[in-house]
């Protein structure tokens, strides 16, 4: 059948109506949307208003006595300005109830002040006081409660008592009349604060920078989602990881331009019934309207879409953030301000263990961020009070099983929690800024220990010792000097001592990097790529950096077995270091049987618990003493137990 016959004829619009569709539509484009306020904000307006109220019913009645009425007169017109005025504070009511009380009561006032003034015209002027303060509402009901307490009080008491309304003869011979003039004066000054009203929903509800909601229509929202019903809502809560640093040291136009690309992809990862919120700086939040199941996956798919780094000003740039995931129910809260601030403890909580993780709310949650907050402020104090030590685990020659070297590995004895994780506490560092005094203390007494050995040890001369170094470091120009005094103090062969850095080093400011790096090899340092693979670098980027050895990740070597055959990554990795000259150390060896592998691979260098534990300067002094002569790769623990055997 022919579409076109199937549908039934329809007359066609005439001039006139298609003009009044064009009209109506321009004048629904012209009014307000009418977005609620945020509970917050209404309930700060409301109390204000109210309060105004009661005060201009205490000034009604005095401004009555003035006028010479009867005190039972005063006392009654004041009474009905007041008890809207109290009904407008009962909790229980609804919010548009408690609106229209509040206007009932401003709007009698007005009309009581004109009935004590007898009617003068000055006094009507009140009229558009009120209409203005309770514009403040931004609520369609309190304009027509206002045009309606007008209209009906200047018609009725009009013609019931003209002359308590009106001063005018004509207007007290047309009461009717002037009541609809008085009406479309209310409904001018109604009409202009309309305008003003939409002019300020027109106001930016987006960040101007990621064009997301901002955190006025974030609020907006949440609240909009909780009063809506019973069901579960959720909060996802963003914050960047060490976004500080990438504005230090790329400049603030790239920041803005990865928080662009970090906006985008935040978008593409949630659902059309989500929210997403720029709520300022690195911080994005998200409304889920669920519980805190379906909210942890889109948590885990927003973290997802941030993995892959994001090409700005020609570099790669990795973008990694630390969410938290808080729902109603987990609240145990209808209100907005708890809902987000369950989700910023859940998002600390995230950031205390390791960063570039999601955590959802649970009791206790405010416990962990104050731990984390007391630890931020004692590592600013942990130096001083002696409470860092230097642990060394060996360095091995895979094939022969000979001593090398080292890695400085940094420990923190807390006087109450114990041994502290360096994942806790390395970042804490890193935020408050201690890290640049730790740095200098660590390359200082690493640098002093290895000279000590050098000079005691019979395998002293031919030992090297390799020190991390924390990104936030590489910032500083200081990290040349601290590295060339303690060298120079103790006269240490530059080429014994090894700087790690971190793969991210790679896919942030990369001129400063190899700026920074190139320095220290002129001193005659090297420098070795940490947790490699673990990251996004390029290998154009790798092929151009000052760099002699690569560090292979322990979760790759992990996977390595005689049965499964070598892992193709690592024989990758070790093909790629052979054909650009540099060195490989394979991180994490625990068995013979991934040694073995390790060596089919050709894998010159290990580090693992096949051969030792991280342990303390002296433990290590002792382990190199009565290192065996190079015979081989030792069986599993071998020299965990010569540890465990020392006095």
């Amino acid at each position: 059948m022919d579409p076109a016959r199937a549908q039934p004829a329809r007359p066609a619009l005439s001039g006139g109506r298609q003009a009044s569709g064009r009209l109506g539509g321009r004048i629904r484009g012209w009014l307000p949307e009418g977005r609620s306020l945020p509970e917050t904000t209404w309930r700060r307006r409301h109390t204000m208003i109210v309060r105004f109220a009661l005060l201009q019913a205490v000034a009604i009645g005095a401004y009555g006595l003035v006028q010479r009425f009867p005190l039972a007169d005063c006392a009654g017109e004041t009474l009905l300005v007041v008890v809207p005025a109290l009904l407008a504070l009962l909790e229980q009511a609804s919010r548009r109830l408690r609106t229209i009380s509040a206007t009932v009561s401003l709007m009698f006032a007005c009309a009581v002040a004109v009935d004590f003034a007898r009617g003068v015209t000055e006094a009507h002027f009140l009229f558009f006081v009120m209409i203005g303060v309770v514009a403040l509402y931004q609520d369609w009901t309190a304009f027509i409660v206002c045009l309606g307490i007008v209209v009906v009080h200047h018609a009725v008491l009009g013609s019931i008592d003209p002359s308590a309304v009106y001063a005018g003869a004509n207007e007290r011979a047309h009461p009717i009349e002037w009541a609809l003039i008085h009406g479309a004066f209310v409904l001018a000054a109604c009409v202009a604060h309309l305008v003003a009203w939409k002019a300020n929903e027109q106001q930016e509800l987006s960040d101007p920078l990621t064009r997301l909601a901002n955190r006025v229509a974030f609020t907006e929202e949440l609240d909009r989602a909780l009063q809506a019903g019973p069901e579960p809502v959720s909060v996802i809560f963003v914050d960047l990881d060490d976004f500080k640093q990438v504005n230090d040291s790329a400049g603030h136009r790239i920041g803005d331009e990865i928080l662009v690309a970090a906006a985008r992809r935040m978008l593409g990862a949630v659902r059309d019934t989500d929210l997403v919120a720029r709520l300022g700086g690195d911080e994005f939040a998200v409304v889920v309207p669920a519980d805190a199941d379906e909210a942890l996956t889109v948590a885990e798919r927003l973290l997802d879409s941030l993995t892959a780094p994001v090409l700005v000003g020609g570099r790669h740039h990795l973008i990694r953030a630390s969410v938290g995931v808080a729902d109603s129910l987990l609240a145990g809260s209808r209100r907005a301000d708890d809902l987000v601030r369950d989700a910023d403890l859940a998002m600390y909580g995230a950031k205390s263990a390791g960063k570039d993780r999601v955590a959802v709310y649970r009791a206790g949650v405010d416990q962990q961020v104050r731990n984390r907050a007391t630890l931020a402020v004692d590592i600013q104090q942990a130096l001083q009070r002696g409470e860092l030590e230097l642990y060394y685990q060996p360095v091995v020659r895979g094939a022969s099983g000979s001593l090398v070297g080292a890695e400085a590995l940094l420990r923190w004895h807390h006087p109450v929690q114990g041994l502290v994780s360096p994942d806790l506490f390395i970042p804490l560092a890193e935020e408050t800024g201690a890290i640049h005094a730790i740095g200098a203390w660590v390359l200082s007494q690493g640098i002093g220990q290895l000279a000590s050995w050098q000079a005691t040890l019979p395998s002293g001369p031919d030992l090297s010792l390799a020190v991390n170094v924390s990104p936030v470091q590489l910032d500083r120009e200081e990290l040349v000097a601290n590295v060339d005094a303690p060298l120079r103090a103790t006269g240490l062969d530059p080429s014994r001592l090894t700087l790690e850095v971190t793969e991210s080093v790679l896919v942030g400011d990369l001129d400063r990097a190899r700026l920074q790096l190139a320095a220290l090899r002129q001193l005659g340092c090297k420098v070795a790529i940490d947790d490699f693979g673990t990251g996004y670098s390029s290998l154009a980027y790798l092929s151009s950096l000052p760099v002699d050895t690569i560090k292979i990740d322990r979760s790759f070597i992990a996977g390595l077995t005689l049965r499964a055959g070598p892992s193709v990554l690592v024989q990758a990795v070790v093909d790629m270091a052979r054909a650009l000259h540099l060195n490989v150390v394979a991180e994490g060896v625990e068995d013979q049987e991934q040694q073995a592998v390790l060596n089919h691979l050709c894998c010159p260098l290990s580090q693992g618990y096949l051969y030792s534990p991280p342990v303390d300067a002296a433990t290590f002094a002792r382990l190199a003493a009565r290192w065996p002569e190079p015979a081989g790769p030792r069986p599993f623990g071998g020299l965990v137990g010569l540890a465990a055997d020392l006095p």
